[in-house]
């Protein structure tokens, strides 16, 4: 299935930052994600990379629930995580993302 931006702002919500320097980002992910299960795969999450411009990784601990994220900081200054797991500016975020696609998602 593809995710579309709207859906990643959307999902941002489920996010909170553990850790992150320039160029990467650890999440924790609320268990309540999972009732976005059936429109969104952890398929689709690990394929970003290959669909955005500037993710270069993704990885996901089901264990601790957990995401980390390798992207390119000139691209994604730092200010639009914090927006994306507080909910902010978050029309600009759909914007970026949709621009930066490499394929439309």
């Amino acid at each position: 299935m593809d995710i579309t931006a709207e859906k990643l702002v959307e999902l941002g919500r489920y996010f909170s930052i553990i850790h992150h320097i320039k160029g990467r980002i650890r999440l924790r992910v609320n268990p309540k994600i999972k009732c976005h299960g059936e429109s969104v795969s952890l398929q689709d999450i690990e394929a970003l990379p290959q669909k955005i411009e500037g993710i270069k990784s993704i990885k996901i601990n089901k264990i601790v629930g957990s995401l980390t994220i390798e992207y390119d900081a000139h691209i994604f200054p730092d200010h639009l995580w914090k927006d994306l797991v507080h909910g902010e500016n978050l029309e600009e975020l759909v914007s970026m993302i949709t621009r930066l696609s490499k394929e439309f998602i």
